[in-house]
């Protein structure tokens, strides 16, 4: 009962917010937001704890699994695109990842957090079946570093285009890239509102930044022992 109960109401409540953002489009309203506030004050008002919620939604986490499989969709279907901008993604792909790793290090060590912490805090820019392949292998925690995946996002999501004002002027193709690579999958989301072209190499970049952090998370792991 609890876990059609949990399951039913994380779905139901995801496609409600769904319609009313496109209604209503703010910030405020956007599912990947609105969503998870409305299941803590649930979770609250029911009294079911996070464990119970975490474990009776499970179902919910194997569908990561097929998730990861479907990157390869996107880069099947823009192949003519990868080969005609394969430098500016291999170039974008590196420096996003070295970027991610090099300033959650340098964080995690100002602030003299754990090395569970620490290495938990490394993966953050890659998306979720990423970031649970990698998480164990370099030494971290896999619910810290999903935790840390989603504050990263939502912090890609609501401050990019603040970030990408600032800067000097770049093509949508650009900026779809910096939240690709920053924000993974919720940074690709709001790409996506943004233009079609923005929306597909930031999927691209996420895509990449993910395979290179499962990639180099063997030697990374090697290196923090």
């Amino acid at each position: 009962m609890m876990l059609a109960f949990c399951l039913a109401a994380t779905v139901v409540l995801y496609c409600l917010n769904k319609v009313l953002y496109a209604r209503h489009a703010r910030i405020w309203t956007h599912p990947i937001l609105l969503t998870p506030a409305m299941l803590a004050a649930l979770l609250l008002a029911t009294g079911i704890s996070l464990d119970e919620y975490t474990a009776d939604t499970r179902l919910l986490l194997w569908f990561l699994g097929p998730a990861t499989v479907a990157f390869a969709v996107p880069i099947y279907e823009y192949r003519r695109l990868i080969r005609e901008q394969w430098l500016a993604l291999a170039i974008g792909t590196l420096a996003g990842v070295a970027a991610a790793v090099g300033t959650s290090w340098g964080l995690a060590h100002l602030l003299h957090l754990s090395p569970e912490v620490t290495n938990s805090l490394l993966v953050r820019s890659v998306s979720t079946p990423f970031a649970l392949a990698t998480a164990d292998t370099v030494g971290g925690n896999a619910d810290l570093a999903v935790m840390f995946v989603v504050f990263t996002g939502l912090a890609g999501m609501l401050m990019g285009e603040i970030v990408l004002a600032v800067m000097p002027r770049r093509s949508r193709m650009a900026s779809g890239a910096s939240y690709g690579a920053a924000a993974h999958a919720l940074g690709t989301v709001r790409a996506r509102e943004l233009s079609e072209e923005a929306g597909v190499m930031a999927s691209l970049l996420m895509i990449f930044s993910g395979l290179v952090m499962v990639l180099v998370a063997p030697a990374l792991g090697h290196w923090l022992a």
